[in-house]
């Protein structure tokens, strides 16, 4: 069965940075999308960066030009380099995965545990 796992996620000042990890088993499609989804405190859930299996990649507003989303196929390992992180990046992170295509984030049909990030 398909399994996500995220880590990487903790504490760190504001300014810092972080990587997150989400190794990926049992995910036997060429053709996807994934992606990374952050859900605040208090807040909407928000796709914050994305990646298809040709490549591509789409990122929030948010946090363009601070994140980079990128995988590493030989690992089947997902990854979410976080730079200049600021208190308003603090979250619940998760990684997902759509054979489909159609929706890297929360609407997914496969999504990972969750790793918490908390930028002061």
């Amino acid at each position: 069965h398909v399994q996500l796992v995220e880590y990487g996620g903790g504490s760190v000042q504001a300014g810092g940075s972080l990587v997150l990890s989400c190794a990926v088993s049992g995910f036997p499609y060429s053709r996807y999308c994934m992606g990374w989804f952050r859900q605040g405190p208090g807040k909407e859930r928000e796709g914050v960066a994305g990646l298809d299996s040709d490549g591509i990649t789409a990122y929030a507003n948010s946090v363009k030009g601070r994140f980079t989303i990128s995988q590493d196929n030989a690992k089947n390992t997902l990854y979410l380099q976080m730079n200049s992180l600021k208190p308003e990046d603090t979250a619940m992170y998760y990684c997902a995965a759509d054979p489909t295509g159609l929706d890297c984030y929360s609407g997914s049909p496969f999504i990972g545990q969750g790793t918490q990030v908390t930028v002061s």
